[in-house]
């Protein structure tokens, strides 16, 4: 599936999902001082960026050194996004989030709820695919980060604000037109894994 800038860029805020992750910052901060939670917030943000920076200068690398051809993480980056698209319209009910009772570093907010494993797969299928635009991807995955910096940076106003069912609400939204680019993403990887199978046989 063939990406441009504002494609990516959608797929990538998809996949951060920070609103849904306001009731997870909201609760994981309580414990923080109100004046340091910009801060941490900012920082935990910092963190997710760095790590999936990494991974897209480094996924060529990994893919060649696992000998994963790209059809194989096109499909299983698919499965991966359907799953997490399933769970964005039906939130499993006996999940209860634990407050923590110091400030967090890294987890639970940088990894998994920005930087998780679909997020780690999704920067790394954008490379493989089209590896001479990775300044392209580069600059997606900033305005993503920025994003979810501005979105979290008001999340506790945002929750007032709006309230956790309408959240909850955009959330399922976002999670059916996941499940959409998912779907086409596994048409678009066993087409091509049909087309050379012969080959491979």
């Amino acid at each position: 599936m063939e990406h441009t800038f504002a494609s990516a860029t959608i797929l990538l805020l998809l996949i951060t999902d920070p609103l849904g992750n306001i009731p997870i910052f909201v609760s994981s901060l309580r414990a923080v001082p109100a004046e340091r939670r910009a801060r941490v917030i900012v920082r935990e943000v910092l963190i997710a960026f760095a790590l999936l920076l990494t991974f897209m200068f480094v996924g060529d690398s990994f893919l060649r050194a696992m000998s994963l051809s790209q059809v194989s993480l096109q499909i299983a980056g698919a499965v991966v996004l359907f799953l997490i698209a399933l769970r964005m319209i039906f939130p499993p009910r006996s999940e209860q989030a634990q407050v923590p009772q110091h400030e967090p570093l890294i987890v639970p907010l940088a990894i998994p709820a920005l930087a998780g494993p679909s997020a780690l797969a999704t920067v790394m299928l954008l490379v493989s695919q089209a590896p001479e635009r990775r300044l392209e991807w580069v600059g997606a995955l900033v305005v993503t980060m920025a994003v979810c910096a501005l979105v979290l940076l008001l999340a506790e106003r945002l929750q007032r604000l709006v309230g956790e069912r309408t959240i909850s609400a955009f959330e399922r939204l976002m999670g059916l037109v996941l499940v959409s680019i998912s779907v086409e993403m596994l048409i678009r990887g066993l087409g091509t894994l049909s087309q050379h199978w012969p080959a491979v046989s």
